[in-house]
């Protein structure tokens, strides 16, 4: 295979900036069709071409594309300022406005690449440009309050924020290496602690300097017109292409890439668009090595990694189809290929949610107290017959720390995905709702959704919630999690304060899962109110929670009630095609 690459093409957008770009065009008789990557991280980065979450570039060209990579507006060779996400839309129309008159190019165009580089392919798409005839977004999201910022219950995403905050602004001092920020900047990224724990969080004045975007973030805490301007999924019959998504059951964006693909199969502005929808999950999380579906604390085992979901045909065939036209590259006509945890294995779907769901009602009781694992809280299919409620309380000095699960960055001795939860069960406001111990095995795939009637003494607080697996040896492996930040429990865009000792009803989005609980094993719904540095912690005054400092904070008094008044309940989507087993 030979081909020639043209490093730093100038490639103009339409207020002047000319944005740095290499394109690597096969040998042979063009012209070719173009796949375009635009990356805040460098296009000259060899990560690119090496990286298991995305295809293979030398695949690609040596199946006859022209691959173009450009470095995002105001990052590495392209100049400007970088504010995150302001021209991303406008700069790749304005690019694939530029390939489609390039003699090399044929005028079909697909775009690739994971997170932010998915960001810019669904801002992109909405502009809906000539010449554009496939997206491949990877680990990434179509809605940028919902993931990876905030979440879909209104709290801060805190550590997704300032992680990857501090990386930018990194970035963006790209020309003043030895300037003193460039030095803390480094250090926050190292420790963490430093980063993450002072209040209030918007006193970040070396991230707010350097990139101001992150005060932008962390002012509009509502999912407001600032959020609304930039959710993709909200204008889904601007995009008239088809999609192939793929993530992770332990990625930050999990819940948006079903979303999105969710989305456009009801919504997308053209039948390609609507039908041409695929999807792909593995037991993959973010941050880099999270890909080979061996982590601390559970391994999935050889069909695992992300390279044995075959991610790179699966582009091939899919831009053959869809760029090319080629109607000799067709798919199985399964849309859908999930890995199904438990019994750790691949399996091809119709669609997303599965048409044979049952969701399933697990009520939540106790007599004596669910607090910690040790407690009587009960997780079962029968309603409770007398009503009850359990009480914690919720201080923001001391918040249930993170263990692994949707993290996007981790620091020394900390991992995303599939971590043991058993050292925070054992605290006194971690309340803990388990089953029996299952003779048969249960498969849980789709939405989790969990429906609380709480009380609160202060005019704010969160409740979170986790849904793990326990394994017979005593491990409590998560397998997805949420927040609801009870000022947005009708609302993400209208808060309403909490009336102190009033009983209301609030949902949580425990996010989305696929596996199957097997004999032996028992289900468990965590409820606290922390999950930090996952989600900022909710100082409970009822004000602007960023804002706040060490002296305002509120100790809360919370409670769950359940029983036939106030019937809490984890909603699951059970799948029962008999038994999973082989």
């Amino acid at each position: 295979m030979t081909f020639t690459v043209t490093v730093d093409v100038e490639v103009p957008t339409r207020d002047g900036t000319a944005l740095a770009t290499n394109v690597w065009c096969p040998s042979g008789e063009g012209p070719f069709p173009a796949l375009l990557l635009r990356t805040p991280y460098g296009k000259d980065d060899a990560g690119l071409f090496g990286n298991p979450k995305l295809p293979d570039v030398f695949a690609l060209v040596g199946a006859g594309y022209a691959i173009v990579v450009q470095d995002v507006r105001g990052t590495s060779r392209s100049p400007g300022t970088f504010v995150p996400h302001l021209t991303d839309g406008d700069d790749g129309v304005d690019t694939i406005a530029w390939l489609r008159a390039q003699p090399w190019c044929d005028g079909n165009i697909g775009t690739w690449g994971g997170s932010y580089m998915g960001f810019v392919q669904w801002q992109t798409a909405v502009g809906g440009p000539a010449g554009l005839r496939a997206m491949a977004p990877v680990m990434t999201s179509a809605d940028l309050y919902r993931a990876p910022w905030y979440s879909p219950g209104g709290a801060l995403s805190l550590d997704a924020v300032l992680s990857w905050g501090a990386l930018a602004a990194l970035g963006s001092l790209r020309g003043t290496p030895d300037a003193p920020e460039v030095a803390l900047l480094r250090e926050m990224l190292v420790r963490r602690r430093p980063l993450l724990d002072p209040l209030p969080v918007a006193e970040r004045p070396v991230l707010r300097d350097a990139l101001p975007w992150v005060g932008d973030v962390l002012d509009h805490p509502s999912r407001d017109g600032y959020w609304r301007d930039l959710a993709s999924t909200e204008r889904c019959a601007a995009i008239t292409v088809p999609a192939l998504s793929i993530g992770g059951w332990y990625d930050v964006f999990i819940g948006e890439t079903v979303r999105a693909y969710a989305e456009m199969r009801r919504h997308g502005g053209s039948v390609e668009a609507r039908e041409g929808q695929r999807l792909v999950i593995g037991p993959w999380a973010h941050p880099d090595g999270a890909d080979l579906g061996r982590f601390p604390d559970r391994s999935f085992g050889p069909a695992g990694g992300i390279e044995a979901a075959g991610v790179t045909e699966a582009h091939l065939r899919f831009f053959d189809r869809w760029v090319r036209g080629r109607d000799d590259r067709p798919d199985d006509g399964k849309r859908v290929r999930l890995f199904v945890m438990g019994l750790d294995e691949w399996r091809d779907e119709d669609d997303w949610p599965l048409p044979d769901t049952r969701y399933t009602d697990y009520h939540l009781s106790s007599r004596a107290g669910a607090n910690t694992a040790a407690g009587d809280g009960e997780l079962g299919t029968a309603p409770p017959t007398a009503d009850a409620h359990d009480t914690y309380l919720y201080d923001p000095r001391r918040p249930v720390p993170t263990l692994g699960g949707t993290v996007l960055a981790t620091g020394p001795g900390e991992f995303a995905g599939p971590a043991d939860q058993s050292p925070v069960e054992g605290r006194d406001d971690v309340l803990c709702f388990t089953t029996p111990v299952l003779r048969a095995a249960v498969e849980v795939t789709g939405h989790v959704r969990l429906v609380l009637h709480v009380s609160s003494s202060a005019l704010d607080t969160d409740f979170t919630a986790k849904l793990v697996d326990v394994h017979p040896d005593g491990r409590a492996i998560i397998l997805c999690e949420g927040v609801r930040r009870a000022r947005y429990r009708d609302s993400p865009a209208e808060p309403t304060p909490l009336r102190a000792g009033e009983v209301t009803e609030l949902v949580v989005d425990v996010g989305v899962t696929s596996n199957a609980f097997l004999p032996g094993h028992r289900i468990r719904l965590e409820v606290s109110s922390g999950n930090f540095p996952r989600y900022d912690r909710n100082t409970n005054t009822g004000g602007a929670v960023a804002h706040d400092g060490e002296a305002d904070l509120v100790v809360a008094v919370n409670r769950v009630f359940h029983g036939p008044a106030h019937p809490s309940r984890l909603v699951l989507p059970v799948i029962d095609r008999g038994d999973p087993r082989p």
